[in-house]
């Protein structure tokens, strides 16, 4: 194995204060750093791997390990091309000529795409696709309509937030609303959809009762631990393999419908590239 050359150097570039980014000089007057064989390792290939304000000892120790690293990878990587058959590395060229080729093209389709795609979805758009394609929004997990409060035990207004909170008036969910700085968590109107494990989440006591318990609705549960009490109502439940509603995946909706035109977007550019070519006699067929 070739020997790995760490020099004084070293030691004397790995401050903080001679690593930070300089203008980038010429590869054979920079300082070398670190070699393997006939391969160097430059003071400018190091200077973004140290983090702003780091100590002088843990940059030290950051940049000897980033060499060590560095020194194994360009051994295996010699190793490798000195054992490696012709026919082993032949296939290795194609494999890298087309990568370089699908990176430089792909790269050419992003950027056309991202001058020429309709990013604008609508709600009508969101909404009909959503009714052509509802088998293909089943639920992998159970989701929950639910209001809820959470406040200490030493809450002074705990009768009259128990008796607004059971009410169904909208005048007592606004006083309700105005209490809110005294919760330590709370969610009051209940159009929001939210997955049964973040129910437990929010609401720990849940945790040691049975699932079927919750997955049902309740105009009003309350429970206690040792920080405060929760009431919690259960408006509505949906269960696993139930039609996710919309207001839950609209936005993938969206994603799905901005997929969709980008790859229809890409087909009309393939096919423009292909018109064009035969009319200007740059693409035949023999």
């Amino acid at each position: 194995m070739k020997k790995i050359i760490l020099g004084v150097s070293v030691l004397l570039f790995v401050s903080c204060e001679y690593l930070t980014v300089q203008t980038k000089k010429d590869t054979h007057e920079e300082p070398v750093i670190a070699s393997v064989g006939e391969v160097n390792l430059y003071k400018s290939d190091i200077n973004n791997i140290i983090p702003y304000g780091i100590s002088k000892q843990d940059s030290t120790v950051l940049v000897k390990s980033y060499i060590n690293s560095w020194a194994k990878q360009q051994l295996l990587l010699q190793k490798a091309e000195e054992n490696i058959s012709e026919v082993n590395s032949n296939e290795i060229d194609v494999l890298v000529k087309k990568y370089r080729e699908s990176l430089y093209i792909n790269g050419y389709k992003e950027r056309l795409v991202k001058q020429q795609l309709d990013t604008i979805v609508t709600e009508d758009e969101v909404v009909n696709y959503y009714n052509q394609n509802k088998e293909n929004f089943k639920l992998n997990e159970e989701l929950l309509q639910i209001k809820f409060i959470y406040f200490g035990k030493d809450f002074l207004d705990k009768k009259e937030a128990i008796k607004k909170f059971k009410s169904v008036k909208e005048e007592d969910l606004e006083d309700l609303e105005n209490l809110t700085i005294n919760f330590k968590d709370y969610h009051l109107r209940d159009s929001t959809w939210i997955t049964y494990d973040d129910v437990l989440k929010k609401i720990p006591p849940f945790r040691a009762e049975p699932k079927e318990k919750l997955l049902k609705i309740s105009k009003f549960i309350q429970k206690e631990d040792s920080l405060g009490v929760y009431l919690v109502a259960v408006k509505e439940v949906l269960k696993r393999n139930d039609i996710a509603p919309l207001s839950y995946i609209e936005s993938n909706i969206k994603q799905l419908i901005l997929h969709k035109r980008k790859l229809e977007l890409i087909r009309e550019i393939e096919k423009t590239l292909i018109n064009d070519a035969i009319k200007n006699n740059n693409f035949k067929e023999y």
